[in-house]
């Protein structure tokens, strides 16, 4: 018997949801490789293509397989994006380290911060 023949089952419902899910991490895993791979700039837009039209022919394989490949590559460009976009915020923001630090000496002073805080979180503004 068909699940669909039943009617609105529980069971017919969990089918549906677990189909949604992963419709929807299918989708996220496409356009997360598709992001990363179109903003490489180590590998020419042959290799680019190749990668697409392998991506159009056998869609899970070639996904996986870009994923097993360049998983931590694309960790490495994930960070990289991540720490470039913080210094641009940073800098439009107008932030400085040693005004960081003058301010935790001043929390220090007022006791807000005891001695090791201050000692760890200048450590991390200094890093």
């Amino acid at each position: 018997m068909l699940f669909f023949q039943e009617g609105f089952t529980y069971r017919n419902f969990l089918l549906d949801a677990l189909t949604i899910f992963f419709l929807i991490v299918w989708f996220w895993l496409l356009i997360t490789v598709a992001s990363d791979l179109f903003r490489r700039h180590d590998i020419s837009g042959w290799v680019k293509a190749m990668w697409v039209i392998g991506w159009i022919v056998f869609p899970y394989i070639f996904v996986l397989a870009y994923l097993i490949f360049q998983g931590r590559g694309m960790a490495e460009r994930n960070v990289q994006q991540v720490r470039q976009a913080r210094d641009e915020l940073r800098s439009a923001v107008g932030f400085s380290v040693a005004d960081e630090i003058e301010k935790l000496g001043r929390l220090k002073q007022a006791g807000s911060i005891s001695d090791a805080e201050f000692t760890r979180l200048r450590a991390r503004l200094v890093q």
